[in-house]
């Protein structure tokens, strides 16, 4: 049976916008795409389109979906979409992170997501470091959020409550992975267990929670 690429496209559309922070939901719209990989580039368009017309919280949901896209995408063989998302790079930051500061909020999530994508040597370094140059600017100043180019607060652009809540539970999720993620290493000999045992005495879960809350106690600020 032939496939209707424009339903293909609708229904991945849906999926991006109804992401959630859960590694689960990155990856069923993983598949999706990677099961219609001959429509690659119209369903890389769809990502660059969410990631322009969403709230910021879908925006940084898009983002870890990016990364699990490249992380399957590589396993799959299918470098396509690996590629588009090299080009287009700067463009999906500032999306994420828009110039005017209204992404502040999603500054830390990015930096997060480049430096996995580095490690996975899907971004070079020098890449990595240049986009982390510009981001500099854009996680100090909370203050612009909601402020339209002719200095005007937007209102349509200010969360309501029920965003607030959403992206302060779904920071909750994103912290829990990466701590689970501290244990997820590669095989290694004894002496560098060694090593990475020894660091681990000092990884005092009581501190990272309290550094936990402190962050989501930044974002709870920047979103208001």
């Amino acid at each position: 049976m032939a496939v209707d690429p424009f339903e293909v496209r609708m229904r991945f559309t849906l999926q991006l916008q109804h992401l959630s922070a859960s590694v689960t939901s990155s990856q069923k719209a993983a598949q999706y795409a990677l099961k219609y990989r001959d429509l690659d580039e119209d369903l890389h368009s769809c990502i660059l389109e969410q990631l322009e017309r969403n709230n910021m919280n879908s925006r940084a949901n898009i983002m870890f979906f990016i990364e699990q896209l490249c992380e399957m995408a590589t396993k799959e063989d299918h470098l396509e979409y690996i590629r588009m998302i090299q080009r287009d790079i700067l463009r999906i930051v500032d999306a994420v992170v828009p110039s005017d500061g209204s992404g502040a909020a999603n500054v830390k999530h990015v930096r997060r997501v480049l430096g996995n994508l580095q490690n996975k040597e899907i971004l070079t370094a020098d890449s990595v470091t240049e986009i982390d140059a510009a981001l500099k600017d854009r996680d100090t100043n909370p203050e612009h959020f909601g402020i339209g180019e002719d200095g005007a607060q937007d209102e349509t652009s200010r969360p309501d409550k029920r965003q607030i809540e959403q992206r302060i539970e779904e920071d909750r999720e994103r912290n829990k992975r990466e701590r689970e993620s501290f244990w997820l290493v590669p095989e290694k000999d004894s002496g560098e267990w060694e090593e990475v045992l020894h660091e681990a005495t000092d990884y005092n879960s009581d501190e990272v929670s309290d550094n936990e809350e402190q962050a989501l106690a930044h974002d709870r600020a920047i979103l208001l």
